[in-house]
């Protein structure tokens, strides 16, 4: 395999742009972008939270209904066979 000078300018790039990468991900400005980032994504979390339980309350009234209407029928059949 040949290495070229090419090749070597490639790599030392790479190194370079790396470096600046990891120093640019751990400066205090990217620390608060993510605390902010996460503190959207909590509220966020939250609120998916809050539909979810009200949702759950909204199908157990209407199971309970459900059922209401179900024993009332239940108690109307053998009414209905006696007469």
């Amino acid at each position: 395999m040949k290495f070229g000078k090419r090749d070597g300018w490639m790599v030392a790039g790479g190194f370079v742009l790396g470096t600046l990468g990891v120093k640019a991900l751990t400066s205090n400005t990217a620390k608060k972008c993510y605390v902010q980032g996460v503190a959207k994504s909590l509220q966020a979390k939250a609120a998916y939270q809050d539909v979810v339980e009200q949702a759950k309350a909204q199908v157990d009234d209407i199971v309970a209904e459900a059922n209401y209407i179900n024993e009332s029928a239940k108690a109307d059949q053998p009414e209905a066979a006696a007469e």
